[in-house]
């Protein structure tokens, strides 16, 4: 079984090797890039994307969520342990400059979160109850001119999301919350993982037996409590270690560009490195690219898909380019600091990159590993609440209403199983189904360049926010 084991975890690391390669690499940046240039640069209204994302929604548009819940759901996905462990784990394989990276893909992604967004919103259908369905799928299938590419490229999104929801979603964000927590408990074992997988279980399969509208009305509370509450840790950290603030972003700046090793060779270093790695965690930080937040987005009661997709490019700006800037800074600063994090690294009692996280909220006396602990549950509790109604609306789209209890219950499964096993295992498995997403979503949003461009021109330049989209929104049966 042993022998089985190290072969399958062998041949998942080849795997995840090759899908993010420089292919991935190039693939991903030149979207973020060819949809900057065609939304005109969509980032300068970054002002006007969170003014929408904090107003009300209009109550006479369609929808099933208010704006700001399908905002709350869309960062409860991606504010947890991208930021927290993600971070942490591109420092430590890629090096300082994988940070510089992280913080690039999310000021160019922001303009594919807006894409991705507009055409979910503006291709969704509605069920025979008058729900809201929308996402890459109905997109490829709606928008595409060949309609047979068009199904099976939505077939397949929906196939990898369904797949990447047990990973990302479930399995990656319990595996993280139980080793921060284990972190502080001394010959815990296997039977404190097993009973922190019971409780998080329960937990999460009271809110997801409730559908999207549940998911979101928790979201909406618990999102500005553990955004808040983790970045006044990092800003408080940085401070402590204000005199190496300027010196750890001088760091992450220079290995980006030149792939110099840093603090003694103990983390990675080398350009392809910071490439690879930011590029990795960048991408499972925002998600964009991925075509996840807009599963949930198209729900969102809007006037129009301009107004929606400017409320989603928000969620990337707050998650990258501030969170995951923020834990960059307060990494680097703090290992500048404490010269001791670098000789536990060489010396083999730090060999992980979670505890770089932890010794560093470490240095707040007393509150610090609260604060950090209690970030973590709320990041990873919320990310996984996200992550189900991503995979509910996969599902829904490939089996109908009779795959929804199965897949919650599948879907617990790996919640549990994340408790109790995983490892970098389980984050290999997360960068496959990541890169496999973003194939089609990609292509999607490429093909329909055009139309975003069009819409983007009328709604956002030609100051007609504030129309209503008078389309009608198709009716459709749901496989029962």
């Amino acid at each position: 079984m042993e022998e089985f084991i190290t072969a399958f975890s062998a041949g998942v690391d080849a795997v995840d090797s090759f899908v993010w390669g420089w292919a991935m690499i190039v693939f991903l940046l030149g979207t973020h890039l060819i949809m900057t240039v065609r939304t005109g640069f969509i980032q300068r209204k970054i002002g006007t994307a969170i003014k929408l994302s904090v107003s009300k929604s209009d109550e006479n548009a369609e929808g099933d969520v208010s704006q700001f819940g399908a905002l709350a759901t869309a960062l409860a996905a991606t504010i947890g342990t991208g930021n927290i462990v993600g971070v942490a784990t591109g420092l430590w394989f890629g090096g300082p400059g994988a940070i510089f990276w992280m913080w690039i893909i999310g000021i160019f992604g922001i303009a594919t979160k807006y894409a991705e967004t507009y055409i979910s919103v503006k291709y969704r259908v509605k069920d025979e109850n008058g729900e809201m369905l929308g996402g890459a799928m109905y997109a490829l299938e709606r928008g595409f001119k060949n309609k047979a590419a068009g199904k099976v490229l939505a077939v397949l999104f929906a196939v990898f999301t369904f797949i990447a929801s047990f990973g990302i979603g479930a399995s990656v964000q319990s595996n993280a919350l139980t080793g921060v927590i284990t972190g502080y408990i001394q010959d815990g074992g296997i039977g404190v993982n097993a009973m922190l997988g019971v409780i998080l279980v329960i937990l999460v399969g009271i809110v997801i037996i409730g559908g999207i509208k549940s998911v979101t009305k928790v979201t909406e509370k618990l999102v500005p409590i553990m955004a808040l509450l983790y970045a006044a840790g990092c800003i408080v950290i940085i401070c402590l270690n204000y005199e190496y603030a300027g010196e750890a972003i001088m760091l992450i700046v220079t290995c980006a560009f030149t792939g110099q090793a840093a603090f003694g060779g103990t983390v990675g270093s080398g350009i392809a490195l910071a490439l690879q790695f930011g590029f990795k965690r960048g991408l499972f930080s925002n998600e964009s690219g991925l075509g996840s937040a807009p599963l949930v987005a198209a729900s969102a009661t809007t006037k129009n898909p301009a107004r929606q997709a400017l409320v989603s490019m928000s969620g990337t700006f707050w998650d990258t380019v501030i969170i995951c800037a923020i834990t960059g800074i307060m990494l680097v600063s703090t290992m500048l600091a404490n010269p001791s994090i670098q000789a536990g690294i060489a010396a083999g009692e730090i060999t992980a990159a979670a505890q770089l996280t932890t010794t560093a909220f470490s240095s707040i006396p007393v509150l610090g590993p609260i604060v950090l602990t209690v970030g973590m549950i709320l990041f990873s509790y919320s990310t996984i609440l996200g992550w189900s109604a991503y995979g509910n609306r996969a599902v829904m789209y490939l089996f109908g209403n009779k795959g929804i209890r199965p897949y919650q219950l599948v879907f617990l499964l790996f919640v549990f199983w994340g408790c109790i096993g995983g490892g970098d295992l389980v984050w290999n498995i997360s960068d496959i189904t990541n890169a496999l997403m973003a194939i089609p979503n990609c292509i999607a949003v490429l093909a329909l360049g055009g139309v975003i461009a069009a819409g983007t021109k009328h709604y956002v330049y030609g100051g007609n926010l504030e129309e209503v989209d008078e389309t009608p929104i198709p009716t459709i049966e749901r496989k029962k």
